[in-house]
C-alpha cells in the first residue's frame, strides 16, 4: 500500500466498544430486491457478501420497522420475528468477510406508496402532500400520539431483532425525507402538540426513537452493539431544515452517546445553502460542531483513493462508499494492495452478473439517467 493512504486504514474504536478495522464503510443503498414476502433474498445475500471484504463496516439498505413504513417495492422488513432467520443470513454473510454488520432501520412515512401499506393508509407527522415530481402519493394522514408512541416501540423491536439476528449494530435512518426526517422538518411537521411546533418539539420524535433503541440495546445485547444515526443536513423547501437546524440536531445527538453520526449528502464537498455563513462543506461544519464527542461519517461522490484521502483529511472519522462500492467491489482491497490506479470508476453496461448486483437494482442503475457514471 502507498503509505500516503495509511490514514484510511487506521482502526477506530467506537463508544460501544466495537473496533472497526479501518475508516471505510459501505453506505446504505436500497436494492429493490427482496423476496415477495419481504424477506432477504439470495441475490441480496450474494451482493452484500461480495462487498464486505475489506470495508470496516457494512450498513445495509433500510429495513422497515412496521408494515405502515414500507417505502419500496422489494425492500426487506424487520417488523416481525419471522424475518429474523433471513436477517441472520445477511448478518452472517457480511461478518464472514470480516466487516461489521449494521442494519439500517426506518419508517417511510409519507414516502410510502399506498399499495404497499395496510389499507393504503399513508401516514406522516402532518397532512402535508408530496412535492411535484415525487410521485402520485396521496396527502398523508397525521399520526395520532398513540400511533407515534407505537412506532417508537417498533424501532425498539426491530433493534431487538437485529440483535437476535447477530448484527453488530443498527443505524437509525433519519435522512432522505423518511419519517424521522419528516418529524424534524418544519416543512412536513405542522403539529401543535408535544411532537411539533418549536425546534425542540420537532426533535421529540427523533430523540424518543434514539432513547428507545438505546434502552432495548441495554436490555437485550449481551455484547457491544453499535447505534448510529443518519441525517440529511438541509432541505430546499421553505420552511425547511437549515444548517442552523441541523447544528441544533447534532448538538443533542452528540449528547446521546451514539457510536457515530452519518451525514447523508450526494456530494461530500457541498456547501451550506442557508442557516450558517460558511464556505466549507456541510460535513466539515458538522464535524467542527461535534468535535471529538462523536465520530462523523462523510459520504458523497467519493470515487478514487485520492478522493477518499482528501475527505478523511478534513478530520471526519470515516468515509462511506455507496455507488463506488457497487462499481468496484474490490475498491478497498485495491488500495491496500497498492493497485489504486486499477479502481473502476464507471460501470459497464454488461457487468451486472460479474459485479453480483441483483437484477432489480441493476435495472435501476442502467435506466436512471445520471445516477451512476456509465461507460459508453
Amino acid at each position: 500500500m502507498d503509505p500516503k493512504y495509511t490514514a484510511l486504514f487506521q482502526p477506530i474504536l467506537l463508544r460501544s466498544g466495537i473496533q472497526l478495522d479501518n475508516r471505510i464503510a459501505m453506505a446504505p443503498m436500497t436494492t429493490w430486491s427482496s423476496n415477495d414476502d419481504y424477506t432477504v433474498s439470495d441475490e441480496e445475500i450474494a451482493y452484500y457478501s461480495r462487498r464486505s471484504n475489506g470495508v470496516g463496516m457494512v450498513i445495509t439498505g433500510c429495513a422497515y420497522v412496521t408494515a405502515s413504513g414500507k417505502a419500496f417495492h422489494g425492500g426487506f422488513g424487520s417488523d416481525h420475528d419471522d424475518f429474523i432467520p433471513g436477517l441472520r443470513r445477511l448478518a452472517s454473510a457480511i461478518k464472514e468477510q470480516g466487516a461489521k454488520a449494521v442494519l439500517q432501520i426506518f419508517h417511510g412515512g409519507r414516502k410510502c406508496p399506498p399499495e404497499l401499506v395496510p389499507n393504503g393508509d399513508v401516514v406522516s407527522a402532518s397532512a402535508v402532500s408530496g412535492e411535484p415530481g415525487t410521485g402520485s402519493n396521496p396527502v398523508p394522514r397525521a399520526l395520532t400520539e398513540t400511533e407515534i408512541q407505537s412506532i417508537i416501540r417498533d424501532f425498539g423491536e426491530s433493534t431487538r431483532r437485529a440483535i437476535e439476528a447477530g448484527f453488530d449494530g443498527v443505524e437509525l435512518h433519519g435522512a432522505n425525507g423518511y419519517l424521522i426526517h419528516q418529524f424534524f422538518s418544519p416543512y412536513t411537521n405542522r403539529r401543535e402538540d408535544q411532537y411539533g411546533g418549536s425546534l425542540e418539539k420537532r426533535l421529540s420524535f427523533p430523540l424518543a426513537v434514539v432513547d428507545e433503541v438505546k434502552k432495548v440495546v441495554a436490555e437485550h445485547a449481551n455484547q457491544p452493539f453499535i447505534v448510529g444515526y443518519r441525517f440529511s443536513p438541509e432541505e430546499p423547501e421553505t420552511p425547511g431544515i437549515t444548517m442552523a437546524d441541523t447544528l441544533a440536531l447534532v448538538d443533542v445527538l452528540a449528547k446521546k452517546e451514539l457510536d457515530y453520526l452519518h451525514v447523508s449528502t450526494l456530494e461530500f464537498w457541498s456547501a451550506p445553502r442557508r442557516g450558517v455563513e460558511d464556505t466549507r462543506s456541510r460535513i466539515e461544519v458538522i464535524k467542527e460542531r461535534v468535535g471529538e464527542s462523536v465520530p462523523v461519517i462523510g459520504v458523497g461522490s467519493i470515487s478514487t483513493a485520492d478522493d477518499a484521502l482528501k475527505a478523511i483529511q478534513t478530520g471526519v472519522s470515516m468515509i462511506a462508499l455507496g455507488r463506488e462500492i457497487i462499481i468496484d467491489p474490490d475498491w478497498v482491497e485495491k488500495v491496500k494492495r497498492g493497485k489504486e490506479s486499477k479502481i473502476e470508476t464507471k460501470i459497464k453496461k454488461d457487468a451486472g452478473s460479474h459485479l453480483v448486483v441483483p437484477a432489480p437494482l441493476w435495472k435501476m442503475i442502467i435506466n436512471r439517467t445520471g445516477w451512476f457514471p456509465i461507460e459508453d
